[in-house]
């Protein structure tokens, strides 16, 4: 499968560029870039062309692979798969709940993954799978919290994440692990603490409740990724996975490529990060309006 990478950032160069490389099942076909220059680096490193319009790149491939900011990647994402291309996007896949439905539609018709990293760990995919079949659980505390703003961290130059916060960054990740188990959320109440600090109570579908504390701007002595789930099984701590994104996003392109062939189609493919925009939208409505906020089913 032929593929173009859009995006030349922090999360390209440690994920996207290395992992379409080494696929076995991938031709890396080209690079585009806000950054011309960036582009042409990135490019050169692994010896593919490098393209200066988005729709030349998106005709000369069978896919697109997306590490840009989300308002960037979705107008991308969407004439991509408008002509017939599969969709390898980060999260959040937009953030606003009308991009990311017309997304997940023009999508419907072609493969489409969406990167939350650790899902495409083994250990949180056997939890998710294992804490599924179990069932019965109540509650859920999802407590991820980092300090990208620190000397020497690459994401603390992303202009989108000091604008959004935790609740878009990190929140997705919690989102990827709470819905599959506890269901779709009905409704959403949160508040801002200090710096980006976010708190969300969330409510299921099938009446069990969530808490998430989420932020990217936390002290560095309280960065902590910790989750929990309590229910008839009693309580299960979910397994941290092991951090190499390359590795992840070569899991993700392996479920792309098998529901492009006509296999399953991906438990986190579009129409799921459309359903996680809907609810961090959701969320940023009942902080402002200090009020909850439903969501339909």
């Amino acid at each position: 499968m032929r593929f173009g990478l859009f995006g030349t950032g922090p999360w390209a160069h440690q994920a996207h560029a290395p992992a379409l490389a080494a696929h076995s099942g991938v031709e890396f076909a080209g690079v585009w870039g806000r950054d011309p220059e960036k582009a042409a680096d990135l490019a050169g490193r692994y010896g593919v062309p490098v393209y200066t319009d988005v729709d030349a790149l998106i005709a000369d491939v069978d896919a697109v692979a997306v590490a840009l900011p989300p308002d960037v990647q979705a107008p991308i994402a969407l004439r991509a798969a408008r002509a017939g291309r599969h969709l390898l996007l980060d999260k959040p896949v937009a953030l606003r709940t009308a991009d990311a439905e017309a997304l997940a539609e023009a999508a419907a018709g072609v493969a489409s993954v969406v990167f939350f990293t650790r899902r495409f760990t083994p250990e949180l995919d056997a939890f998710v799978a294992e804490a599924v079949e179990t069932g019965g659980w109540s509650e859920a505390r999802i407590d991820h919290l980092g300090s990208i703003f620190q000397p020497g961290n690459p994401f603390g130059a992303s202009p989108w994440r000091r604008e959004r916060g935790g609740l878009w960054d990190v929140g997705p990740h919690a989102l990827a692990l709470v819905l599959p188990v506890l269901g779709p959320v009905t409704e959403v109440t949160g508040i801002a603490g200090d710096r980006d600090l976010t708190y969300l109570l969330l409510k299921h579908a099938g009446g069990a409740v969530s808490r998430l504390t989420l932020a990217v701007d936390a002290p560095p002595a309280a960065a902590r990724e910790e989750a929990v789930f309590v229910g008839e099984a009693g309580l299960r701590e979910v397994p941290r996975g092991r951090w190499v994104p390359s590795e992840s996003l070569g899991r993700a392109l392996d479920q792309l490529i098998a529901a492009a062939a006509g296999g399953p189609r991906p438990a986190c493919d579009v129409r799921f990060g459309a359903q996680v925009t809907a609810v961090l939208a959701a969320a940023e409505r009942a902080i402002t309006d200090r009020a909850t906020v439903s969501l339909s089913v």
